[in-house]
């Protein structure tokens, strides 16, 4: 006789920021950069992301601290935290359709945040992310508090340690494909965003909302 195992509830929904909850134009926060740089946006992309050096933030490398001085020496300026955080926050929109699934789960489902992110944006996440941070308090977390980055299998193990939550009861939501295969990989469901209808469609599908 066949054993059928039974189905996990889900428990917990991990979402990711940036291209599910908000809009986030990089174009416009390098704009930003390279007007108070007096460099090219092309300058700045080079010196911040093909460098590697933003990776590096996200990765845990640097406190937050050290990344703030470490990026204004990469774009040659001194760089207050103002500046830094009024640039990141002018790149910013909510996605207001998928923030309103948030405040529609069933009481039973915890929802989280995980992002690709460095430490400063922790230190100022409830100025980027006013709407999420009201509603998941303490289970916002960047990547750079696990010291490894999306997708790799082990930063979803190490926040699960920290929500005390299992992975075949945590469904993982992204919008690059390559970070739910990661989540998959350790163990985790998987919906590949794209828009806001099929999410709540998926949610729906899964009993998740009330």
């Amino acid at each position: 006789m066949q054993v059928v195992s039974p189905v996990t509830e889900t428990s917990l929904i991990l979402f990711d920021l940036n291209g599910v909850l908000y809009h986030y134009d990089r174009a416009v926060r390098i704009a930003y950069l390279a007007a108070h740089a007096k460099l090219s946006p092309e300058a700045v992309k080079a010196a911040i992301w093909d460098s590697g050096f933003e990776d590096s933030g996200d990765a845990g490398a640097l406190d937050a601290d050290a990344y703030l001085r470490g990026f204004g020496a990469c774009i040659g300026v001194g760089l207050t935290e103002a500046e830094w955080v009024a640039a990141q926050f002018e790149a910013l929109t909510p996605v207001t359709d998928s923030l309103a699934l948030l405040r529609r789960l069933r009481p039973s489902v915890r929802c989280a945040v995980l992002t690709n992110n460095n430490l400063l944006v922790l230190r100022h996440f409830a100025t980027f992310y006013p709407e999420v941070a009201a509603l998941v308090g303490e289970r916002a977390f960047v990547s750079a508090t696990f010291g490894v980055r999306k997708p790799d299998p082990e930063v979803y193990r190490r926040c699960l340690v920290r929500l005390d939550a299992s992975p075949p009861e945590t469904l993982f939501v992204d919008d690059n494909p390559a970070n739910v295969a990661g989540a998959r990989e350790a163990g985790l469901l998987g919906h590949d965003y794209t828009q806001p209808d099929l999410l709540v469609a998926a949610l729906d599908a899964r009993g998740l909302l009330a």
